[in-house]
């Protein structure tokens, strides 16, 4: 009878728990010959222990994958870790007689936080429905959105509209404003920077050759006509190149080395005047490739040339002045004795009143015109003699005909404005460079002047607070000349370097009409035919 009640019991047992798949027999099947108290006793406890690995088994495994597969912490009270189920290592009962061996995990009751488990379940459940309703939210979302944007936009031609626009402009920036953002302007002008309330491309346009173009810091080399043609001395030879059509021509080449010296159009036509080594002044029709006449005067070369209507005005290395009147078979009507040395710089004033001539004696003359001509008298108006270098940089302010820029050299650095009204020197900068050239804007409140060592560079200033607003550079060596288109957008610069480059940098403001925008047209010379 106790053989046959401990049968049934263990048939019982295996049917509810099924039998080790693996590990070393258990120890109820080595100890058969027990007395059955024993055995009852022995298989109550292990059913008990069963029951408890179960549920102590299930909530580590749940506490495990809450907690990412990590390693259960230690608990405080024992300081001893929990195993984890890849372990073979068992933890059995000392109490009790639990089956042991094997790949069974039989971690300590005592040891399990079932709360932490079943509130990392829950958090896990609650954070995966979550995600799902929001993932379904902003699919239904978007799909309302492209079924919007479908409507609105059916029957329109998309590349042609502008998704999104400013209704009304954006407001200027002030003028003191300095933005050093650099955008990317177009294929043309690479790059640009924000100056003010207008974008300054700081690249040139275009690079062309120059080679052979003498490096004299008192030479005049370049200059750009009404037609848009720009002509610059070479070597021995004078190049005109159609900066509308790109188009190089020859206009003449020098004999036995000899080199121009100064470049100068006539303000309306296709006149060129041409200061020669000799102390000549030609002068050119360069819509029939030839030479018109050749005018004498001076013994030395001819550094520097300036028109006034019909008058062309010659500076020289012996520091005279003449004034040839192009009408006259004697073209000589005045000769001016104000320098010392070599004129460097000579410019007329917008409204023709004046004469303003820089020289290497540092002095800066001007030269007030008779009553009822268009040459001046032979004595100076006035002269400042501020200046520590030679002068060869001029130039009159296109909106206050009075006012007078002028640049000193290496020794010097400065720009000065005078007011020749009054006599009044008005402002003086330092550029912290040999000024070799000024030129004011046509479209903006503004001036460029270019510079020698140490940096090589154009210089754009805000007139007449003088406030720097960038600086162009490129050119490896000095810029010897400036020049502006007939519009007065663009500058060309020669440098030392042998190349010209074109800068794009007072480009018109697109707001503004089209009359104001459209270049200056040029008109034929009224001069042309009374040339003898």
């Amino acid at each position: 009878m106790a053989h046959f009640s401990y049968q049934n019991e263990i048939n019982s047992f295996l049917t509810m728990d099924g039998e080790l798949a693996r590990g070393p027999a258990p120890r109820w099947q080595k100890k058969i010959d027990l007395s059955t108290s024993s055995i009852n006793s022995s298989v109550l406890s292990t059913s008990i222990n069963k029951q408890k690995l179960s549920i102590s088994y299930n909530n580590a495994a749940a506490s495990f994958i809450a907690n990412n597969n990590k390693t259960p912490r230690k608990n405080s009270s024992d300081g001893k870790s929990k195993k984890s189920p890849g372990r073979k290592t068992p933890t059995p009962n000392k109490n009790s007689k639990t089956p042991s061996g094997g790949d069974r995990f039989i971690p300590s009751r005592n040891t399990t936080n079932f709360e932490l488990g079943h509130y990392m379940i829950k958090q896990t459940e609650s954070q995966t429905t979550n995600n799902e309703e929001k993932n379904s939210t902003e699919s239904s979302g978007q799909n309302d959105i492209q079924k919007l944007l479908t409507e609105t936009m059916q029957g329109c031609e998309i590349s042609n509209k502008r998704i999104l626009s400013y209704q009304t402009k954006a407001p200027a920036a002030p003028e003191s404003h300095l933005n050093p953002l650099r955008v990317v302007y177009s294929i043309k002008t690479p790059m640009s920077l924000k100056s003010g309330s207008r974008y300054i491309p700081v690249a040139p346009e275009r690079i062309l050759d120059a080679p052979d173009i003498i490096n004299d810091y008192y030479l005049n080399l370049m200059d750009w006509s009404s037609e848009n043609i720009i002509t610059v001395a070479l070597g021995s030879s004078v190049y005109l190149w159609n900066a509308a059509t790109g188009i190089i021509d020859v206009l003449f080449e020098n004999e036995n080395g000899e080199h121009s010296c100064s470049l100068a159009w006539i303000q309306e036509g296709s006149i060129l005047a041409v200061g020669t080594n000799s102390g000549t002044v030609e002068l050119w029709d360069c819509q029939q490739m030839k030479r018109l006449r050749v005018m004498d005067g001076q013994t030395t070369r001819v550094s520097a040339l300036a028109w006034n209507s019909y008058i062309v005005s010659s500076g020289s290395r012996d520091g005279s002045i003449v004034h040839h009147d192009v009408r006259s078979r004697d073209h000589n009507v005045a000769t001016l004795s104000g320098h010392t040395q070599e004129i460097c710089g000579l410019k007329w004033s917008t409204d023709a009143k004046y004469l303003a001539s820089g020289g290497n004696d540092n002095l800066v003359n001007i030269w007030s015109t008779t009553s009822g001509a268009l040459h001046t008298n032979s004595t100076p108006f006035c002269t400042f003699n501020q200046h520590q270098a030679a002068v060869r940089a001029l130039a009159w302010c296109p909106w206050q005909s009075n006012v007078l820029a002028s640049g000193g050299g290496t020794a010097d650095r400065c720009i000065r404005f005078w007011n020749v009204s009054n006599q009044q020197l008005l402002n003086t900068v330092d550029t912290k460079s040999q000024v070799c050239g000024i030129l004011f804007s046509k479209n903006y409140k503004e001036l460029i002047s270019c510079h020698g060592f140490a940096n090589n560079q154009l210089t754009i200033w805000k007139y007449p607070s003088m406030t720097k607003q960038i600086d162009l550079t490129g050119h490896t060596a000095r810029v010897l000349q400036m020049a502006m288109s007939p519009d007065g957008s663009t500058v060309m610069s020669a440098g030392a370097d042998e190349t010209l480059r074109l800068w794009n940098c007072f480009a018109p403001d697109p707001t503004q009409s089209k009359k104001e925008k459209s270049a200056t047209r040029s008109k034929p010379s009224v001069f042309k035919q009374s040339i003898r």
